[in-house]
């Protein structure tokens, strides 16, 4: 990326900051303001605020080792240094240091960091009452925890569930009080919901899932009440969390939910207030779309994370899986940048967690810590020692690994006095049966190996079921070898991380699963292995005991580079950074996404006016939405689309008014609209305008007479092709287009089948034809470049007033459709322009289309662009002559044509149905407003 001199002046250093400029752009022309600045890339954002981060954390080490006396002399003069975007400009002030206010005093800034408000399941200390208002707090373990321990870049606050019930005032109060002093906020929940909302359906049935287990077996046999039941207590514990959140929040605070506990907090805040910034992070494995649909509300819970501004996971593989559920499940847009729903793009994106790696550094001089190391390395002298760290839990495959060392000291036996394996298996959940029988298991299979291998003096495998405090993990993370970790699905495994962080003098081996996320941060250094390989593990160990020093050391030394520089504070502050940036892209986007309907406006206009024009789509206009995913009994006949019953009656009103006309703009052929209309009078415009009648009459060609169709052929049989080999596609021969829908077909193999298909038309039959390739969200339609509905327009209205005999001005227009990006030039075709400076009598004379009144130049110099092709222009109309296109000819005179638009920009009403961005000034968001609309104008008749 180039960034010119304009944009960055001065790269950060001890007494300069980088210097953000932005130059105006011109705004859209009816949905972004014109004095809008240019704002900076994404990159560019990302970068600013990665260097003020670094920045702000050199000062910071550089102040901290000056006297408070010279100080000063470090700190830079942010007048003139500092990035700051007005509200205007959706950006938020950001500075890393010192500025100046109103009355010239010095402000120290980075005493108002940003508010972060970390809502978990459960806070970060453990609570024991003692007493009535007394509470002993104590520091909580676990990855989240752990990542979160050393982030000091902002104001946080935490918000969950501190463990215990608490139902009495007493207790809430003086529990609350106690947890304000570490920053913490409770959420009191209930012991029925904490059993059905976290030993339900988090536990029992989310957790497994997400790891690829399965949900419980006596939970698909039994009524489907007892899952209800679950999600119901786990929706309201939701709430709950949304409500105290709400509590505390404050204007410009960062919302950060954590984890499947919490999938429906996002939906609870947006709802609550739009503007809130929520981004949600899942720190489990996201499993592939065809385990998650087997989940019966896994609609609600992908629309609820949806609902915030950006979704974080720790790999990309879980991101990928999350989008695919998404398109596959919901049928949403997945995009590179995350997945679209009606204009709304949430962002999904990868961001690896970390640890804070100075505390493990540093606790290694601390004398508690070499005292344990000094105990360990004589209680192993002369053995290799071997280390695997985790909970007791089913899916850390501590019965795999243990197997696999069994299978290496029965293939080594030169080993067997060499080599002692140290598992630490915390205990976790021991009132539920299956991680009852997996301890009894682990038990079972290392007594059985202890006794086959070991002596009255030695055992090859020690076992504790038990946590270890941090001085004697440390030590034990220093003094061991080789680290096992064997994880058959693990969201990340931090304890990969810690062991790295404190091998520095040791640098000993990482074998790590390859179903561990930290194997894509990982893996370069480690030696990846698969689990459920017991061979393959086994050889691993001995391949890492006997690797050699230099590869030992190449191997740490990238994985010690990226612990080191990958901490638990870089993972939030570009979390964080990432969020904010992406709600200015939100509010860009949606500047340019149009309003909606005023529909109060509309109609009113339309009851002031006397002669009106409403040109209406088809397709998702008039037409019941399409379950696109394919699963209603009736889809062979939404193929073809019909007419929306509760149409019918405003329909047929507004076509009997005298005042009004009605128009049927589509790209439908003329057989649809003919079984759909004909008892209507209206107008048809089949083929994207190509075809014209009114339902009283036969259909006439609008064509431009130098349309060519020869490459007709040649583009069905490629369509045939891709038809035959993409299965529940169809493709359709129209007189002027052919058109390959794939809107039945599998999501992603029908986008890469459409992908493979314009790649061959491009280079094939359509290389070297004037045509052009229109991609419709699930279809493909190749048409002549003349052919589109704003081109066709023009022509249509000529023949409609002279038809009509139309003698008063046409002073209201509406036209409404789900029209293709192509054919939104009709929407521009009819805009209003302020009046000219130039008197109306010294303009020269256009043809009918081109208004003389207010419509003036662009309406021409789009009619001239888009509408004819060059021989069209030069055969068919003249500025100065008499002559109009053929069609037109002998039947409308220019005096005729000239007054036939007199349209007043708040008197042309252009809006898109269902569109994420669009040229028309207003949008409706689906077929059913558009209902709501026709019937007030046929009520206001």
């Amino acid at each position: 990326m180039s960034i010119s001199s304009q944009e960055i002046c001065i790269l950060p250093n001890k007494n300069n900051l980088a210097l953000l400029q932005t130059n105006g752009m011109p705004g859209n022309l009816y949905n972004i303001c014109s004095n809008l600045p240019a704002t900076p890339t994404r990159l560019e954002r990302l970068l600013r605020d990665r260097e003020l981060r670094k920045y702000s954390k050199c000062l910071n080490d550089c102040e901290a080792e000056l006297p408070s006396s010279t100080q000063d002399c470090f700190s830079p003069d942010l007048e003139t240094s500092t990035c700051w975007f007005n509200d205007e400009e959706l950006l938020e002030p950001v500075s890393a240091s010192r500025s100046l206010n109103d009355d010239g005093e010095r402000l120290d800034l980075r005493a108002s960091k940003q508010r972060l408000l970390v809502v978990a399941n459960r806070l970060p200390v453990s609570a024991v009452r003692h007493g009535e208002d007394s509470w002993q707090l104590e520091m909580s373990v676990g990855g989240l925890v752990t990542a979160l321990l050393g982030v000091k870049e902002f104001d946080t606050r935490w918000i969950g569930w501190a463990g215990v019930n608490v139902p009495d005032e007493i207790g809430q109060k003086a529990l609350a009080k106690a947890l304000d002093e570490k920053r913490c906020i409770p959420v009191f929940l209930d012991e029925e919901v904490v059993h059905q909302y976290y030993n339900g359906y988090c536990n029992n049935i989310l957790w497994p899932l997400f790891h690829y287990i399965g949900l419980p077996q006596e939970d698909r046999l039994a009524t489907t009440r007892s899952f209800q039941s679950q999600f119901d207590a786990y929706k309201k514990a939701n709430q709950l969390f949304a409500d105290v959140v709400n509590e505390h929040y404050e204007e410009g605070d960062v919302v950060w939910c954590h984890d499947y506990h919490l999938m429906f907090l996002p939906k609870c805040l947006k709802e609550r207030n739009s503007k809130m910034k929520v981004g949600w992070f899942l720190h489990t494995p996201f499993p592939s779309s065809e385990i998650h649909r087997m989940l019966p509300s896994r609609l609600e819970l992908l629309r609820s994370v949806l609902a915030a501004d950006l979704v974080g996971f720790h790999t990309y593989d879980y991101a990928r899986h999350f989008v695919s559920a998404c398109t596959r499940i919901l049928g949403l847009e997945g995009t590179p940048e995350g997945v679209e729903d009606q204009g709304k793009l949430t962002r999904i994106a990868a961001f690896p967690v970390g640890i804070d790696s100075e505390r493990f550094i540093k606790a290694l001089e601390l004398p508690e810590v070499q005292d344990h190391m000094k105990v360990l390395k004589q209680r192993f002298a002369g053995r290799k020692v071997m280390l695997g760290v985790d909970r007791l839990d089913m899916i850390k495959g501590i019965p795999q690994k243990i197997l696999a060392f069994e299978k290496f000291l029965e293939e080594n036996p030169n080993w067997r006095n060499k080599v002692v394996l140290l598992q630490i298996a915390v205990p976790t959940r021991t009132d539920v049966p299956e991680y009852q029988k997996l301890t009894s298991q682990v038990h079972e299979i290392v007594g059985r190996i202890n006794g086959r291998f070991g002596s009255l003096t030695a055992v090859p495998i020690h076992h504790l079921d038990r946590s270890l405090d941090f001085h004697e993990l440390c030590a034990l993370y220093a003094v061991t070898d080789v680290a096992l970790v064997t994880s058959l699905r693990d969201g990340m495994n931090l304890v990969s991380y810690e062991y790295v962080a404190c091998q520095e003098s040791k640098k000993g081996v990482l074998i790590l699963s390859e179903f561990a996320g930290a194997a894509q941060s990982l893996g370069a250094g480690a030696i990846l292995v698969n689990p459920w390989n017991v061979t393959e593990v086994a050889s691993s160990i001995g391949y890492a005991l006997n690797m050699p020093a230099d590869e030992r050391e190449k191997r740490h030394h990238h994985n010690f580079k990226h612990v080191i520089s990958h901490t638990a504070q870089e993972w939030a502050a570009t979390f964080v950074s990432e969020l904010n940036v992406t709600i200015v892209e939100a509010q860009l986007r949606t500047r340019q996404i149009p309003p909606p309907l005023p529909i109060e406006v509309a109609v009113d206009r339309y009851s002031c006016s006397n002669n009106r024009l409403l040109i209406l789509g088809f397709n998702a206009t008039l037409t019941e939405p399409v379950d696109t995913l394919g699963r209603k009994d009736s889809q062979i006949n939404e193929w073809e689309p019909k007419l929306r019953p509760d149409l019918q009656e405003p329909l047929r009103k507004l076509c009997d008014d005298p005042k009004t006309t009605v128009l049927i703009l589509s790209g439908s052929a003329r057989n649809v609209l003919d079984d759909n209309f004909s008892d209507y009078n209206l107008w048809l415009a089949a083929e994207n305008g190509m075809f014209l009648r009114v339902t009283t009459g036969d259909w006439m060609t609008t064509m431009p007479e130098n349309l060519s169709m020869e490459w007709v052929d040649s583009v069905k049989n490629v369509f045939e092709y891709f038809t035959d080999r993409t299965p529940r596609s169809q493709f359709e021969v129209r007189e002027t287009s052919l058109i390959w829908n794939y809107k039945y077909s599998d999501v992603e193999f029908g986008r890469l089948q459409a992908r493979d298909l314009l790649q061959h038309l491009w280079t094939g039959p359509i290389s070297n034809a004037s045509l052009d390739v229109v991609q419709g969200r699930r279809s493909v339609e190749v048409r002549s470049v003349a052919v589109t509905k704003g081109a066709a327009i023009d022509r249509i209205l000529g023949e409609i007033v002279h038809n009509k005999g139309m003698k008063e001005p046409i002073d209201y227009v509406l036209c409404i459709g789900h029209f293709l990006t192509k054919d939104e030039d009709i929407y521009t075709f009819f805009e209003p322009e302020l009046p000219s400076e130039v008197p109306a009598s010294v303009r020269p004379q256009v043809p009918t289309q081109v208004r003389t009144s207010t419509a003036g130049s662009r309406a021409a110099l789009l009619l001239k662009q888009n509408s004819m092709s060059a021989v069209e222009q030069n055969k068919s109309y003249s500025i100065d002559g008499d002559t109009l296109h053929l069609m037109v000819t002998d039947r409308i005179s220019f005096q005729e044509g000239s007054s036939v638009l007199d349209l007043q920009a708040n008197d042309y009403f252009s809006c898109s149905v269902a569109r994420k961005r669009s040229n028309s000034r207003y949008r409706l968001q689906s077929s059913d407003e558009v209902v709501t609309l026709l019937r007030e104008l046929a009520d206001h008749r």
